[in-house]
Protein backbone atom coordinates (compact mmCIF):
# COMPACT_ATOMS: atom_id res chain seq x y z
CA UNK A 1 0.00 0.00 0.00
CA UNK A 2 1.74 3.27 -1.07
CA UNK A 3 1.68 5.94 1.66
CA UNK A 4 3.07 9.34 2.46
CA UNK A 5 5.86 10.12 4.44
CA UNK A 6 4.74 13.13 6.19
CA UNK A 7 6.71 13.93 9.44
CA UNK A 8 7.00 17.29 12.05
CA UNK A 9 10.56 17.29 13.17
CA UNK A 10 9.85 17.51 16.96
CA UNK A 11 12.05 20.68 18.69
CA UNK A 12 13.83 21.42 15.23
CA UNK A 13 14.34 24.87 16.14
CA UNK A 14 16.32 23.92 18.95
CA UNK A 15 18.52 21.09 17.47
CA UNK A 16 19.39 23.78 14.58
CA UNK A 17 20.78 25.74 17.56
CA UNK A 18 22.79 23.49 19.68
CA UNK A 19 24.68 22.29 15.94
CA UNK A 20 24.93 25.59 15.41
CA UNK A 21 28.97 25.89 16.24
CA UNK A 22 30.46 22.68 15.68
CA UNK A 23 33.36 22.15 13.20
CA UNK A 24 32.59 21.60 9.84
CA UNK A 25 32.12 17.59 9.34
CA UNK A 26 29.74 15.12 9.51
CA UNK A 27 27.31 14.91 11.70
CA UNK A 28 25.07 11.08 11.95
CA UNK A 29 21.35 11.62 11.48
CA UNK A 30 20.99 7.77 13.56
CA UNK A 31 17.43 7.79 13.39
CA UNK A 32 16.80 10.08 9.66
CA UNK A 33 12.71 9.43 9.83
CA UNK A 34 11.79 11.65 7.03
CA UNK A 35 14.43 13.59 6.70
CA UNK A 36 13.50 17.06 8.70
CA UNK A 37 16.21 17.42 11.35
CA UNK A 38 18.90 16.36 8.47
CA UNK A 39 17.48 19.38 6.12
CA UNK A 40 17.24 21.50 8.67
CA UNK A 41 20.48 20.88 9.99
CA UNK A 42 21.96 21.17 6.18
CA UNK A 43 20.37 24.30 4.97
CA UNK A 44 21.67 26.12 8.67
CA UNK A 45 24.89 24.58 8.52
CA UNK A 46 26.42 25.20 5.05
CA UNK A 47 29.60 23.22 6.46
CA UNK A 48 28.46 19.79 7.64
CA UNK A 49 27.42 16.84 5.94
CA UNK A 50 25.02 14.49 6.82
CA UNK A 51 25.34 10.08 6.91
CA UNK A 52 21.66 9.40 7.67
CA UNK A 53 20.77 5.77 9.10
CA UNK A 54 17.59 3.82 9.16
CA UNK A 55 16.35 0.61 9.66
CA UNK A 56 12.83 1.52 8.00
CA UNK A 57 13.04 1.14 4.37
CA UNK A 58 10.36 3.89 3.93
CA UNK A 59 11.24 6.06 6.09
CA UNK A 60 14.70 6.08 4.21
CA UNK A 61 12.29 6.77 0.90
CA UNK A 62 11.31 9.55 1.95
CA UNK A 63 14.71 10.89 3.21
CA UNK A 64 15.92 10.48 -0.22
CA UNK A 65 13.38 12.51 -1.56
CA UNK A 66 13.69 15.39 1.08
CA UNK A 67 17.29 15.44 0.86
CA UNK A 68 17.83 14.94 -2.63
CA UNK A 69 18.54 18.62 -3.48
CA UNK A 70 21.47 18.57 -0.89
CA UNK A 71 23.75 16.02 -3.21
CA UNK A 72 26.76 14.15 -1.86
CA UNK A 73 26.39 16.49 1.39
CA UNK A 74 24.18 12.96 2.33
CA UNK A 75 24.97 9.63 2.58
CA UNK A 76 21.70 7.64 3.52
CA UNK A 77 22.35 3.95 5.01
CA UNK A 78 19.53 1.62 5.49
CA UNK A 79 20.78 0.16 9.41
CA UNK A 80 20.04 0.16 12.81
CA UNK A 81 21.96 2.53 14.58
CA UNK A 82 23.32 -0.54 17.30
CA UNK A 83 26.12 -1.08 14.51
CA UNK A 84 26.88 2.86 14.47
CA UNK A 85 30.63 1.75 14.89
CA UNK A 86 30.55 -0.69 11.95
CA UNK A 87 29.12 2.30 9.70
CA UNK A 88 31.95 4.55 11.24
CA UNK A 89 34.35 2.33 9.88
CA UNK A 90 32.61 1.30 6.74
CA UNK A 91 33.08 5.01 5.87
CA UNK A 92 36.17 5.79 7.22
CA UNK A 93 35.35 8.60 9.44
CA UNK A 94 37.12 10.37 12.27
CA UNK A 95 35.25 12.46 14.79
CA UNK A 96 31.91 13.46 14.35
CA UNK A 97 30.94 17.10 14.45
CA UNK A 98 27.50 15.86 15.65
CA UNK A 99 25.24 13.03 15.91
CA UNK A 100 21.24 12.84 16.58
CA UNK A 101 18.85 10.42 17.86
CA UNK A 102 15.48 11.23 18.04
CA UNK A 103 13.58 7.71 18.93
CA UNK A 104 10.36 6.50 19.52
CA UNK A 105 8.23 5.96 16.10
CA UNK A 106 7.26 8.37 14.03
CA UNK A 107 3.73 9.47 12.71
CA UNK A 108 3.51 8.16 9.69
CA UNK A 109 4.39 4.51 11.23
CA UNK A 110 2.22 4.81 13.69
CA UNK A 111 -1.00 6.08 11.81
CA UNK A 112 -0.27 3.07 8.57
CA UNK A 113 -2.42 -0.10 10.68
CA UNK A 114 -0.46 -2.27 8.56
CA UNK A 115 3.08 -1.66 10.64
CA UNK A 116 1.02 -2.81 13.76
CA UNK A 117 2.47 0.17 16.30
CA UNK A 118 -1.31 2.04 17.08
CA UNK A 119 -4.29 0.66 19.20
CA UNK A 120 -6.28 2.80 17.53
CA UNK A 121 -5.61 1.34 13.96
CA UNK A 122 -6.90 -2.05 13.70
CA UNK A 123 -3.79 -4.28 12.09
CA UNK A 124 -1.67 -7.05 11.97
CA UNK A 125 0.61 -7.53 15.63
CA UNK A 126 3.81 -6.49 13.88
CA UNK A 127 5.93 -3.65 15.52
CA UNK A 128 8.93 -3.66 13.76
CA UNK A 129 10.82 -1.17 12.81
CA UNK A 130 12.32 -2.96 9.76
CA UNK A 131 9.29 -4.75 8.89
CA UNK A 132 11.84 -7.46 7.26
CA UNK A 133 13.17 -8.78 10.02
CA UNK A 134 12.75 -10.28 13.33
CA UNK A 135 10.26 -11.22 15.82
CA UNK A 136 6.59 -9.16 15.44
CA UNK A 137 4.58 -8.30 18.60
CA UNK A 138 2.54 -10.78 17.69
CA UNK A 139 5.35 -13.23 18.25
CA UNK A 140 6.03 -12.34 21.70
CA UNK A 141 2.25 -11.70 22.84
CA UNK A 142 1.55 -15.61 21.59
CA UNK A 143 4.78 -17.74 22.81
CA UNK A 144 6.15 -15.65 25.90
CA UNK A 145 5.43 -16.96 29.34
CA UNK A 146 2.72 -15.07 31.61
CA UNK A 147 5.49 -14.09 34.00
CA UNK A 148 7.88 -12.93 31.23
CA UNK A 149 4.83 -11.10 29.86
CA UNK A 150 4.09 -9.36 33.24
CA UNK A 151 7.87 -8.71 34.15
CA UNK A 152 7.69 -6.53 30.68
CA UNK A 153 4.75 -4.66 31.13
CA UNK A 154 5.81 -3.91 34.95
CA UNK A 155 8.88 -2.61 33.38
CA UNK A 156 7.24 -0.22 31.51
CA UNK A 157 4.85 1.31 34.30
CA UNK A 158 1.83 -1.33 34.57
CA UNK A 159 2.74 -1.69 38.24
CA UNK A 160 -0.10 -3.85 39.86
CA UNK A 161 -1.95 -4.36 36.83
CA UNK A 162 0.48 -6.21 34.53
CA UNK A 163 0.06 -9.57 35.86
CA UNK A 164 -3.90 -9.03 35.12
CA UNK A 165 -3.18 -7.91 31.47
CA UNK A 166 -0.38 -10.56 31.20
CA UNK A 167 -2.95 -13.61 32.44
CA UNK A 168 -5.80 -12.09 30.30
CA UNK A 169 -3.53 -12.51 27.21
CA UNK A 170 -2.91 -15.61 27.49
CA UNK A 171 -6.28 -16.60 28.40
CA UNK A 172 -7.40 -14.97 24.94
CA UNK A 173 -4.36 -16.66 22.82
CA UNK A 174 -3.72 -16.63 20.06
CA UNK A 175 -3.73 -13.04 19.03
CA UNK A 176 -3.68 -11.73 15.58
CA UNK A 177 -4.66 -7.89 15.24
CA UNK A 178 -3.77 -4.69 17.34
CA UNK A 179 -7.64 -4.41 17.34
CA UNK A 180 -7.99 -7.85 19.55
CA UNK A 181 -4.74 -7.17 21.49
CA UNK A 182 -6.01 -3.66 22.32
CA UNK A 183 -9.80 -5.45 23.73
CA UNK A 184 -8.05 -7.96 25.66
CA UNK A 185 -5.85 -5.33 27.71
CA UNK A 186 -8.67 -2.65 28.12
CA UNK A 187 -10.89 -5.40 29.29
CA UNK A 188 -8.07 -6.81 31.64
CA UNK A 189 -7.41 -2.96 33.57
CA UNK A 190 -10.18 -2.18 36.14
CA UNK A 191 -11.61 1.81 35.58
CA UNK A 192 -10.00 2.52 39.02
CA UNK A 193 -6.41 1.56 37.50
CA UNK A 194 -6.82 3.17 34.26
CA UNK A 195 -4.59 6.38 33.69
CA UNK A 196 -5.07 9.45 31.16
CA UNK A 197 -5.76 7.72 27.86
CA UNK A 198 -6.27 4.12 26.06
CA UNK A 199 -5.43 1.28 28.57
CA UNK A 200 -3.67 -0.44 25.77
CA UNK A 201 -1.11 2.53 25.45
CA UNK A 202 2.10 1.29 27.60
CA UNK A 203 1.34 -2.39 26.82
CA UNK A 204 1.95 -1.61 23.28
CA UNK A 205 4.85 0.74 24.26
CA UNK A 206 6.38 -2.26 25.96
CA UNK A 207 5.77 -5.02 23.37
CA UNK A 208 7.53 -2.12 20.47
CA UNK A 209 10.32 -1.10 22.55
CA UNK A 210 11.44 -5.31 23.04
CA UNK A 211 10.56 -5.88 19.58
CA UNK A 212 12.91 -3.75 18.40
CA UNK A 213 15.46 -3.86 21.26
CA UNK A 214 15.20 -0.14 21.64
CA UNK A 215 16.99 0.77 24.72
CA UNK A 216 19.98 -2.27 23.98
CA UNK A 217 20.49 -0.63 20.55
CA UNK A 218 20.50 3.04 22.08
CA UNK A 219 22.88 1.59 25.14
CA UNK A 220 25.28 0.01 22.67
CA UNK A 221 25.10 3.64 19.92
CA UNK A 222 25.16 6.02 22.89
CA UNK A 223 28.49 4.94 23.83
CA UNK A 224 29.79 5.12 20.76
CA UNK A 225 28.53 8.19 19.60
CA UNK A 226 29.65 10.53 22.59
CA UNK A 227 33.39 8.64 22.58
CA UNK A 228 34.37 9.44 19.28
CA UNK A 229 32.67 13.34 19.02
CA UNK A 230 35.46 15.57 17.46
CA UNK A 231 36.17 18.59 19.64
CA UNK A 232 33.76 20.99 19.51
CA UNK A 233 31.32 18.03 18.31
CA UNK A 234 27.79 17.84 20.08
CA UNK A 235 25.68 14.45 20.68
CA UNK A 236 21.84 15.49 21.43
CA UNK A 237 19.05 12.96 22.19
CA UNK A 238 15.05 13.63 21.76
CA UNK A 239 13.66 10.34 23.97
CA UNK A 240 9.43 9.74 24.73
CA UNK A 241 9.76 7.38 27.23
CA UNK A 242 11.22 7.19 31.02
CA UNK A 243 13.21 4.43 29.85
CA UNK A 244 15.36 5.99 26.74
CA UNK A 245 15.82 9.44 28.77
CA UNK A 246 17.13 7.37 32.03
CA UNK A 247 19.67 5.54 29.90
CA UNK A 248 20.94 8.95 28.34
CA UNK A 249 20.84 10.92 31.53
CA UNK A 250 23.31 8.02 33.23
CA UNK A 251 25.29 7.48 29.88
CA UNK A 252 25.84 11.48 29.39
CA UNK A 253 26.36 12.10 33.59
CA UNK A 254 29.25 9.33 33.07
CA UNK A 255 30.59 11.08 30.45
CA UNK A 256 30.62 14.88 31.94
CA UNK A 257 32.15 13.51 34.54
CA UNK A 258 34.97 11.61 33.22
CA UNK A 259 33.33 8.61 35.22
CA UNK A 260 34.16 9.66 38.75
CA UNK A 261 33.21 7.57 41.39
CA UNK A 262 33.64 9.78 44.23
CA UNK A 263 30.44 10.58 46.45
CA UNK A 264 28.39 13.33 44.98
CA UNK A 265 29.77 16.71 46.62
CA UNK A 266 33.26 15.59 47.42
CA UNK A 267 36.30 16.52 45.98
CA UNK A 268 37.53 14.11 43.17
CA UNK A 269 40.11 12.21 44.15
CA UNK A 270 39.82 8.62 42.17
CA UNK A 271 41.88 10.75 38.93
CA UNK A 272 38.68 10.98 36.42
CA UNK A 273 39.14 13.37 33.86
CA UNK A 274 36.22 14.57 32.36
CA UNK A 275 36.59 15.51 28.16
CA UNK A 276 32.69 16.57 28.14
CA UNK A 277 30.20 18.77 29.46
CA UNK A 278 26.31 18.73 29.64
CA UNK A 279 25.49 21.98 27.37
CA UNK A 280 21.98 22.63 29.60
CA UNK A 281 20.65 21.38 33.03
CA UNK A 282 18.25 18.53 32.92
CA UNK A 283 15.77 17.90 29.55
CA UNK A 284 14.61 20.70 27.50
CA UNK A 285 10.78 19.96 26.63
CA UNK A 286 8.69 21.42 23.62
CA UNK A 287 7.32 24.73 24.17
CA UNK A 288 3.45 24.75 24.39
CA UNK A 289 2.97 26.29 20.89
CA UNK A 290 4.68 23.42 19.47
CA UNK A 291 2.52 20.92 21.50
CA UNK A 292 -0.55 22.68 20.43
CA UNK A 293 1.04 22.21 16.38
CA UNK A 294 2.17 18.60 16.88
CA UNK A 295 0.20 16.88 20.29
CA UNK A 296 2.69 13.87 19.53
CA UNK A 297 5.54 15.51 20.42
CA UNK A 298 4.29 16.17 24.06
CA UNK A 299 6.06 13.28 25.65
CA UNK A 300 9.64 14.61 23.72
CA UNK A 301 12.91 15.25 26.00
CA UNK A 302 15.88 16.59 24.69
CA UNK A 303 19.12 16.22 26.34
CA UNK A 304 22.73 17.54 24.89
CA UNK A 305 26.29 16.67 25.71
CA UNK A 306 29.82 18.20 23.92
CA UNK A 307 33.38 17.06 23.39
CA UNK A 308 35.72 19.94 25.48
CA UNK A 309 39.07 18.39 24.23
CA UNK A 310 40.85 15.38 23.62
CA UNK A 311 41.90 12.57 25.26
Amino acid sequence: MAHSFEHTPVLREEVVSLFASVPDGVVIDATVGGGGHSAALLEAHPGLRVVALDRDPAALDAARLRLASFGDRVTLIRSPFSVLNQVASDLELGGFSGVLFDLGVSSPQLEWSERGFSYRNDGPLDMRMDPTSGATAGDLVNSLPEDELAALFRANGEGRVSGRIARAIVRARPLRSTGQLADVVAAAVPQAARRKGHPARRVFQALRIEVNDELGQLDAALRFAVQHLAVGGVCAVISYHSGEDRLTKQTFATAASGGCECPPGLPCVCGAVAHHRLLFRGARKPSPAEIAANPRAESARLRAIARTDAD
